[in-house]
């Protein structure tokens, strides 16, 4: 039984490693900024989850464990949210999109001074 658990354990560790491999080869190939926060943020918290998940079977510990859920809920939720604000913040001071870029939803959207979407106000909107 304990082949069994390692054997799942170094699954999850290769594909972990595989998936944040992948994060730093998206981070060399993709043309701009935002895509490569695209490919680096979704593949690498996906590895780093895989690979806690490894850690924790291959440990078979009730605390272990509970620290790796822990920790792959922390990733899960704070690495798109942070993803999407520096995302936010390049596309905001102007880094600019790749000429391959075929749609720009923002583009006459979005005011500079006053850094507000238009069209996005916050009151209530009336029925037809």
């Amino acid at each position: 039984m304990i082949t069994l658990r390692l054997a799942i354990a170094l699954v999850l560790a290769g594909s972990g490693c595989l998936f944040m491999l992948l994060a730093g080869v998206g981070l060399l190939r993709m043309p701009d900024f935002l895509t490569r926060m695209h490919a680096s943020s979704k593949a690498a918290t996906l590895g780093a989850a895989l690979v806690v998940a490894a850690v924790a079977i291959a440990l078979w510990d009730g605390a272990v464990a509970l620290r790796a859920l822990l920790v792959s809920l922390f990733l899960l939720i704070t690495a798109p949210v942070a993803a999407h604000a520096i995302a936010r913040a390049g596309y905001i001071s102007g880094v600019p999109l790749a000429e391959e870029t075929v749609v720009d939803e923002l583009a006459g959207r979005y005011d500079q001074d006053t850094h507000e979407l238009a069209g996005t106000a916050a009151g209530p909107t009336e029925a037809p």
